[in-house]
């Protein structure tokens, strides 16, 4: 994927990038052409490796909000969704353009199709962003809303447009730190244009970010409480250490020493 220059996604990407009392978002939009690059070649004979057929349909997974509306088939082993699908050719775009963007610090090789969804229509995509949005932003996105969506729009047409997300587990998604808030990753898919547009944002929680990466000592106060200057001596070194009785070991050993 080729990473087309566009100016305007530039100045909107730092608008939607701020501090907002307690809540950070970061949020990116990149324009790129379906023309295979760098090791999207590579990329394209792995995926295709065992499937040589690129228009073969690959199942997605339902939208993660609208999953409880979706129909439901009959069949002989009971009820279960009904899957919508795409080529095996989206499914290595769509990876391709998460490799790009994220790149060096993620590979989403590896990805599966199940980790996508097709969303069912631009005004549901644009309702969940805004809504998004608005809870951290607050006013100050009414006026940004429109330059977001003009935008996306000159550059790639939206009522021509597919449109997909991405919706990993834990362990592969991009933003599955601590303290994260509430994080999308779109896709604008114009076939005609062979271009995507990605749109891609996380919210995350200053304070909850920084209790949850805080340090937690290994001793209680009680057992703090429990020393006296009767516990300190100075070792070979003249360095004043402290030591702490065999009940306050959490590793087992009888007696522990902490230099001062």
């Amino acid at each position: 994927m080729k990473l087309l220059e566009n100016s305007v996604f530039e100045g909107v990407s730092s608008a939607l990038s701020v501090e907002n009392g307690d809540s950070t978002i970061l949020g990116k939009i990149e324009s790129y052409s379906c023309k295979m690059a760098g090791n999207d070649k590579k990329l394209y004979k792995l995926l295709n490796a065992d499937h040589p057929n690129p228009h073969e349909l690959q199942a997605l997974s339902p939208p993660q909000t609208q999953t409880q509306q979706y129909s439901r088939s009959q069949s002989d082993e009971g009820e279960g969704p009904l899957c919508d699908t795409c080529s095996r050719k989206t499914i290595f775009y769509l990876i391709s353009t998460l490799n790009a963007s994220f790149q060096p610090d993620y590979d989403f090789s590896n990805s599966h199709s199940d980790e996508f969804s097709r969303e069912p229509s631009l005004q549901w995509v644009m309702n969940c962003v805004e809504s998004n949005m608005f809870a951290v932003y607050g006013d100050k996105f009414t006026t940004l809303k429109s330059q977001l969506w003009a935008a996306i729009d000159e550059e790639i047409n939206l009522n021509e447009c597919d449109i997909y997300s991405y919706n990993p587990d834990l362990e592969s998604d991009p933003y599955g730190e601590d303290g994260t808030l509430w994080s999308f990753n779109y896709f604008f898919y114009n076939k005609k244009r062979k271009r995507i547009v990605f749109f891609t944002c996380r919210a995350s929680s200053i304070s909850a970010a920084a209790t949850d990466s805080g340090f937690i000592g290994d001793y209680s106060t009680e057992d703090v409480d429990d020393y006296d200057d009767d516990d300190m001596f100075m070792d070979p070194d003249d360095n004043w250490c402290e030591e702490l009785s065999p009940t306050a070991s959490a590793t087992g050993g009888t007696m522990l020493t902490a230099v001062i």
